[in-house]
């Protein structure tokens, strides 16, 4: 009997269902068991707004450096078109591109865009990494500077969030500790997000003093967040990324220039290869499917990111 494409995807994404749910219960003991010894699996992200690869490396960073060092390190990571800030962290965090996803300019919402999502949840948020994991139990929390940058994500996957305009990377690091230390014995997820690099790149240029004295500002926060994971025993449980949504030339961004569409992405933890330099090419999309897989979840059929297997030891 023939069979319509439209139908066999609809098999085999039922038949993948099926199979995942299987394996979900053999994890769910495992949560239960981490809780009990205090001890959870987590992955942070510090999220910079704008950095290019040069600025980092021109930067005074010694605690990025030290992820960089501890860790895998992509310095040749391609940003999505265009190189915004709304289209590229939503790619980082639902595991696809605008064309997938839809999030193609800073001007994006639910209610008024151009391109509509391939899929929606029943709220009309296309699936992220926040709603995989908050269904499977892992504690998720959202810290963020600029209003926009929440709105392609179904809040109601968040346990815990904080919005702080301008300048305030230090009072969200602040929450995120708590948060941490309140779900110690959680499986969870963080993303920290500080939006004063890419704010300093308009005003004074990228690459200007100010620009490069922002980076080296959220990265003393990066120090801040580490130390307590030490101080609290919590650092060797946990993924820590260092990830950015585009560069920058003159004042703005937005172009295919390699100064606005190459960028850093790194990650550290258990089972990461240390002082590792990443040459297979990467993408924003990346880092949710890693995500997932650090937490040993399975991505949905309609992401289009792939985990970079060259960082695991």
């Amino acid at each position: 009997m023939k069979i319509s494409r439209r139908e066999f995807v609809k098999k085999t994404v039922a038949a993948g269902a099926a199979v995942a749910a299987t394996s979900l219960l053999g994890s769910s003991c495992k949560d239960i068991n981490a809780a009990e010894t205090g001890k959870g699996k987590r992955v942070i992200i510090f999220a910079f707004d704008g950095v290019r690869v040069d600025g980092l490396e021109q930067a005074n960073t010694p605690n990025i450096d030290a992820l960089i060092a501890a860790g895998s390190a992509s310095f040749t990571t391609r940003v999505q078109m265009p190189s915004m800030t709304l289209p590229n962290f939503t790619s980082h965090l639902v595991g696809a591109g605008p064309e997938i996803h839809g999030v193609v300019n800073n001007d994006w919402t639910r209610k008024r865009h151009a391109l509509d999502a391939v899929e929606t949840d029943e709220d009309g948020y296309f699936p992220s990494v926040y709603k995989i994991l908050h269904e499977k139990g892992v504690k998720t929390a959202y810290y963020w500077g600029w209003q926009q940058l929440v709105y392609p994500l179904n809040q109601k996957y968040f346990d815990d969030k904080l919005l702080l305009a301008d300048n305030n990377y230090p009072a969200l690091c602040d929450k995120a500790m708590e948060f941490i230390s309140a779900n110690r014995g959680e499986d969870m997820f963080v993303f920290l997000y500080d939006c004063w690099p890419d704010e300093m790149g308009h005003q004074h240029n990228w690459m200007s003093t100010e620009y490069i004295q922002a980076i080296e500002q959220g990265d003393e926060q990066v120090g801040r967040v580490v130390a307590f994971l030490k101080e609290k025993g919590l650092y060797d449980d946990s993924h820590l990324m260092f990830i950015t949504d585009h560069g920058g030339i003159h004042d703005g961004h937005g172009g295919v220039t390699p100064e606005e569409m190459i960028v850093p992405w790194v990650i550290a933890g258990p089972g990461i290869k240390k002082g590792f330099t990443m040459e297979e090419p990467n993408n924003t999309v990346n880092t949710a499917s890693t995500v997932l897989k650090l937490f040993g979840l399975e991505q949905p059929l309609v992401w289009t990111g792939e985990v970079p297997a060259s960082i695991f030891e």
